[in-house]
């Protein structure tokens, strides 16, 4: 998620060194090598490229499929990877990013990083997972944010946002930055979806319980997961990993009455990409069952493909019952007053 996503492993801050050897087995690196070496170039957010994420179980089943080696660049958190693509606009140096959610698109799009390519695969997807109509970036999984609370430590977890600001928290949340992460925009989007314009007041109520602002999901997670404070921005989806991995049922996610906000997450080819025929194989395949089935137990998000059914620890990800989101057109409209005015308020 995760994103993500998205992703829970619970000593985050050391996989770098894991990485290093998986990425020589498994042709998944995390520094560009040479363009003729590779056949198709993705940035994609740490998680996804990390040893529990998709990639290592994902890749090889396309290289295998066609015959081809494939490169896949660890960026940073997802607003790191589209920020790496409008950086390389004019010499693009991938052929896909990966991680450009429903609250990033009208970005994506204002920015002209990417071109149009509807896949037949999609007619099989959900209309409502769909969120680009212009078919420049399509989606491959998707959840919703939650704040995930450690019942070890946390005996009375805040029920709404609101409660979110009651002092008996003060600096025991950790949040990601909205400028870098994907998780951290969707919790800056959701606080408006709320409050509309009074969402400022929100945060400054908010402020004294945070314990940090990280520029990742990968980063505040990890600080989570160490005890550094009980609650962190996540995903509803988070506790199945623990309950799949660790055995046990001590992180939970929370679902709020305000209700949860829906992030959709996609793919889409870049303009002026080295490989675009590869490419657009590689966006056909995320939208099989041989890349679906991989989602729910690596990137510990929901698949979109309805075909493909999620295992039993997914029932500990509670599914809000109503789920928010505010229109592409809105957020293009006024995303950078939002970001710059939060900016003001959380440096004060």
């Amino acid at each position: 998620m995760y994103k993500t996503r998205s992703n829970q492993l619970s000593r985050l801050l050391a996989a770098a060194v894991a990485l290093a050897a998986l990425f020589a087995a498994a042709t998944v690196a995390a520094t560009p090598v040479a363009e003729t070496e590779a056949q198709l170039v993705i940035y994609a957010y740490d998680s996804f490229v990390a040893e529990w994420g998709p990639a290592p179980r994902i890749i090889p089943k396309f290289k295998d499929k066609y015959g081809v080696e494939v490169q896949v660049v660890s960026v940073g958190d997802a607003g790191q990877v589209l920020n790496r693509a409008i950086l390389e606009k004019d010499n693009p140096k991938a052929d896909i990013i990966l991680g450009i959610d429903n609250n990033m698109l009208s970005r994506a799009l204002e920015e002209d990083v990417l071109q149009s390519y509807r896949s037949s695969n999609l007619d099989a997807i959900p209309e409502q997972l769909i969120f680009d109509s212009t078919h420049a970036v399509t989606p491959f999984d998707y959840g919703y944010f939650a704040f995930v609370y450690d019942s070890e430590i946390l005996e009375n977890p805040p029920k709404s946002l609101e409660e979110l600001t009651d002092p008996r928290f003060r600096k025991r949340i950790i949040v990601q930055d909205p400028r870098t992460s994907s998780p951290g925009l969707g919790f800056l989007l959701w606080t408006i979806a709320v409050y509309g314009e009074q969402y400022l007041e929100y945060w400054k109520r908010l402020q004294p319980n945070l314990l940090t602002i990280t520029d990742g999901w990968d980063t505040a997670y990890g600080m989570f997961t160490s005890g550094e404070a009980p609650m962190v921005l996540s995903y509803t989806t988070s506790p199945a990993y623990h309950v799949e991995y660790e055995q046990t049922e001590r992180y939970r996610a929370l679902l709020f009455k305000e209700g949860n906000y829906l992030q959709i997450e996609g793919m889409g080819i870049l303009k002026g990409a080295p490989h675009p025929e590869m490419a657009r194989k590689f966006i056909d395949f995320i939208l099989t069952e041989e890349f679906q089935s991989e989602i729910p137990l690596t990137n510990w998000m929901y698949p979109v493909n309805p075909d493909v059914a999620t295992p039993d620890s997914f029932r500990f990800a509670p599914k809000p019952e109503g789920s928010l989101q505010l229109p592409a057109e809105e957020i293009r409209k006024n995303r950078d007053r939002w970001i710059n005015a939060w900016v003001k308020q959380v440096s004060r």
